[in-house]
Formats: C-alpha cells, structure tokens, sequence
C-alpha cells in the first residue's frame, strides 16, 4: 500500500469526478497535500475521510452536515448524526409517498377522462365558483400555449402540474370568434382545488353550455358553431369568453385522435 495517491488515482478508486475532489477541498473537508511540483497528494487519513464522506453522502446527507461531524467526532456525534439521518429518511418517506399518491391520481384522471366522457353533446350545465391561475397572453399556436403555461407555472412556482392534468385551458379571443376564427387564444389557466389560498382568478358559479370532444383541435370549429348555434336558438346570453379545457392532449399521447378537450361557454338564460 502507498502512503500518498494522486488525484486521477483518487478519482478512479472512488469513480469520483476531479471537479468533486476540489470541491471537496474547497468546502475544507479533505485538505491534501501537494508535491514539489505542486500537484495534489491523497494520504490515508484521506481515504478514510473520503470513505466516510461517500457513505454519509449516499445517506442522504448535506455537505455541511458532514464537515460539521467530520470536525467533531466521537460517540455522541455520531449518534446525533444517525439521529438526524432517520429524521431525513422519514421526511424522504413522506415526499416520495406524497409523489407516489400524486401519480396515482394522475392515472384515475386519465383512465376516468379516457372511459367517462360524454362526447359531442351540447349541454347547459351548473358550474360551481372555481378558483385558478391565469396569465394573459397572444395565443396563436400551440407552442405559444406551452411557453406560456411554463410561465405560469414558473411564477407560481410549479404549483400544478401538467401530466394527467385534466384541468389546464386557454380562453378564447372573443373578437376572434365573432369573425369565424377559433384558433386565437387569449390567456392560459388552471382550475385549481376549493381550497386553493394561491390565485388569481374565480371562474363563477353559473349556467355554461358545455361540450366535450375528440380528436384534433382542428374540430373546434365545427363544435364551436354547433353551440353558438344552440345558445342563439335558446334565446340565451354569453357572458364571458369561451374556454377550451385541455382533458387529455399532447402531454398524455401524441396520437390526435385520442385528444379529448371541453369546450365551456358562460352564459344567462
């Protein structure tokens, strides 16, 4: 056994990269020595340092944490340090069974929306208050729609996801849709839960013709018309931009002919 390694030795015994050695020396928590050419030398009490901080690494362990431990060692440290470790691990538990449930959701939403929905039928449904996001916006494309939602999602951060979101639109440009046009977009939003404290929007309780449909978005149009057809024959009174709800979309399956969106018109009768 030698007393001293270099750092490519170093870095191929551990498979450590030699940006993470420096940076290891930089935090102070290993401190080699250098030759007379001034190149870095790993000694043995090195590589028990570097044993152990691979090990309280791979543990889930900050860096401060184990030059804390590193520079004040003994029994009652040590178990303090697995202390805290179990109470890390718990709190791990607790996030990855929170991702797990967040998973499972997002599955029923998709198999529910894929099984369940009604297509094609123009009704007049009662909506309750609704709280969301929104954030205000050209939309003329559907890479316009995805800058924007990033956007949003990034001012409010990240409080919604988008796989398995059967809760994320865009509303109409009204003026657009008056002159036959139902690609422009105006805004993006997310419906949120009831009892949401972040947000910016109430979509209120009221009287919406609703539609839901598949395949391409392209479709909208033929829809679109079917329905204003239905509020004029019915003598009702549209009160609020158009919004189209994304149920299942690109983020779920690129095939467009398994695309089911919802189509919600606010309206007075």
């Amino acid at each position: 056994m030698k007393d001293y390694y270099k750092i490519g030795e170093i870095s191929e015994m551990y498979d450590m990269s030699r940006d993470s050695l420096m940076y290891y020396e930089k935090l102070g928590i290993i401190k080699p020595t250098r030759d007379d050419n001034g190149y870095r030398l790993y000694s043995v009490s090195d590589i028990w340092r570097l044993n152990l901080i691979k090990e309280l690494k791979s543990l889930g362990f900050s860096f401060k944490m184990i030059k804390e431990y590193l520079e004040n060692r003994d029994l009652n440290s040590t178990n303090k340090l697995l202390e805290n470790g179990i109470t890390l691990l718990d709190d791990q538990i607790l996030k990855l069974l929170k991702q797990k449930e967040n998973m499972r959701k997002r599955m029923e939403s998709i198999e529910n929306t894929a099984k369940n929905s009604n297509l094609n039928n123009i009704e007049l449904s009662y909506l309750k208050k609704r709280k969301g996001l929104i954030l205000n916006g050209q939309i003329k494309r559907d890479e316009d729609f995805d800058l924007l939602i990033q956007k949003l999602q990034k001012d409010h951060n990240n409080k919604f996801g988008i796989l398995g979101n059967n809760n994320v639109g865009s509303l109409f440009n009204m003026n657009s849709i008056e002159k036959g046009i139902t690609t422009d977009f105006e805004a993006v939003f997310c419906l949120l839960k009831d009892n949401a404290k972040d947000y910016n929007i109430v979509f209120e309780e009221g009287y919406y013709v609703t539609l839901t449909y598949s395949g391409d978005y392209v479709n909208n149009k033929e829809h679109i018309q079917h329905m204003f057809d239905f509020i004029n024959e019915n003598k009702l009174i549209i009160t609020g931009n158009p919004m189209e709800i994304y149920k299942i979309d690109i983020h779920e399956t690129e095939n467009k002919d398994e695309f089911i969106t919802e189509i919600q018109i606010p309206i007075k009768c």
